[in-house]
C-alpha cells in the first residue's frame, strides 16, 4: 500500500486517519496494554469493521538475542484508529522460521 500525497490529502479532508497514523495508533495502544513495544508490523489490512494489524513483540529477552521469545499480536482498530481488540496469535523463538 503506497501513501501518495493525493491519498493523504483525501484522508485528511475526509477526517480519516492516514495509514501511518493508523499504524502509530495500533503500536502505541498495544504497547500501553501489554507493556511491550512492538518491533515490527507484519500485516496491515482494511476490513469491513476498520483495520487489522499484526505486530511482533519481544516477550522475553534472552541471551543470545536469537533465543528471545517473540509473540505475534493481532490488533483490530475501528475506522478512526481506536483499538477495538487484540489477541496473541502465537509465540516463537526469534531464531525460528515461519511455519510451513
Amino acid at each position: 500500500m503506497t501513501d501518495t500525497p493525493e491519498k493523504r490529502d483525501k484522508s485528511a479532508a475526509d477526517g480519516e486517519p492516514t495509514p501511518l497514523e493508523l499504524l502509530r495508533a495500533a503500536r502505541e495502544q498495544l504497547g500501553e496494554l501489554t507493556g511491550r513495544t512492538p518491533e515490527t508490523v507484519s500485516r496491515f489490512e482494511r476490513t469491513d469493521a476498520g483495520w487489522t494489524v499484526e505486530a511482533e513483540v519481544v516477550e522475553v529477552t534472552r541471551v543470545p538475542e536469537t533465543m528471545s521469545l517473540m509473540a505475534l499480536y493481532e490488533v483490530t482498530l475501528d475506522a478512526a484508529g481506536r483499538l477495538t481488540g487484540y489477541r496473541r496469535v502465537r509465540r516463537y523463538e526469534r531464531s525460528r522460521s515461519d511455519r510451513g
